[in-house]
């Protein structure tokens, strides 16, 4: 049993090729089944989303304001996040941004480092977190549960540890936009600590007076309160265990298992909900052959193994299943294998 269906957003992570996108499409089914409005979206560069359900998806909305999803089923709407074009989004918008703020003659060299910024480590996490983040921010208004179902483990680390880091780099950027004293009082108020305590950066960006400050300064200290107003409430949002949880799925195999016990421990140090496992492709009993049985008995150990490492976390074992599973009928029959609640 694996208790997920009371959650409003779900992350569902793993190492590449054990059926992320599978149990993702699964979930979805089964949540609109039980009448829940569910969205689901692909943050992996390597879609397989469409390929899964056999239907067309797309980002049609990454260089637009309002978010478009594409309707799937009944009770299911799907997005597939291009990372390559909205990173190509996110440095337009900023681009655009620091033009309004910028003398004509410097916008040349504005652009150079902006398009020199699109290939830094980095780049395409921070332009997908922003995008996840209003996703998020926005959603709940619309849907009862929202489904990332994400790439391979390392980048959905790096992903859902960024809110802080993002928040303090937004912070940075206030004190170094600051003119005298003028960010003095915007400082006091995005800390707990009257603007002294600079290593607390999700702390609550409540409001601030800007009449003091010219118009310049204070748009683009309204601008960047706002975003980092957006990271504070995401991460609130990630951290919240009766709103969020973080599902992974692995195989009964020794390298997902050395992947996912890492994983869980850096979230969980994080302190990010790890809501349990989907062990995926286990062999059935049924099968008779001297192949499967060696197979059956390699599985056994890992799943003690697997049983052990993880004893504080549900868990949910899948069968392996005698053909792929792509198409909304092959979906169905996972989906009425999970034992959600």
């Amino acid at each position: 049993m694996l208790p997920i269906l009371s959650k409003r957003i779900l992350f569902v992570g793993g190492k590449g090729g054990v059926g992320k996108t599978t149990v993702s499409a699964a979930i979805a089914l089964q949540a609109a089944q039980l009448g829940k409005r569910v969205l689901l979206v692909s943050t992996d560069p390597a879609h397989s989303l469409a390929d899964a359900f056999d239907l067309t998806i797309g980002d049609p909305s990454s260089e637009q304001e309002q978010e478009q999803y594409q309707p799937l089923l009944p009770n299911i709407d799907a997005l597939e996040i291009d990372p390559d074009k909205q990173v190509r989004a996110h440095i337009n918008r900023v681009m655009r941004t620091m033009k309004r703020f910028a003398r004509p003659q410097m916008y040349g060299e504005i652009e150079r480092q902006m398009r020199l910024t699109e290939q830094s480590p980095g780049a395409q996490e921070a332009a997908l977190l922003e995008r996840i983040a209003k996703i998020i921010d926005s959603a709940p208004s619309q849907y009862d549960l929202v489904i990332f179902d994400t790439a391979p483990t390392g980048h959905t680390l790096r992903l859902l540890t960024l809110p802080e880091a993002m928040a303090a780099w937004t912070q940075g950027l206030l004190r170094q936009t600051k003119k005298s004293e003028q960010l003095e009082g915007v400082l006091a108020h995005l800390s707990a600590k009257s603007g002294r305590d600079i290593a607390n950066p999700m702390g609550d960006p409540t409001t601030h007076e800007t009449a003091e400050m010219d118009d310049r300064t204070a748009e683009i200290t309204a601008t960047l309160q706002q975003r980092q107003s957006l990271f504070h409430r995401i991460r609130h949002q990630l951290t919240d265990a009766q709103q969020c949880g973080i599902v992974f799925v692995l195989t009964p195999e020794k390298l997902p298992i050395l992947e996912t016990t890492r994983a869980v421990q850096t979230l969980q140090a994080e302190h990010l909900p790890v809501a349990g496992l989907v062990i995926n492709r286990n062999v059935p009993d049924a099968i008779d052959s001297e192949f499967f049985a060696q197979r059956r008995q390699q599985e056994a150990i890992y799943r003690e193994q697997i049983q052990a490492q993880f004893s504080s976390l549900p868990q949910l074992y899948l069968p392996l299943f005698p053909t792929d599973l792509h198409g909304v009928e092959a979906l169905r029959a996972i989906s009425a294998k999970l034992q959600l609640c």
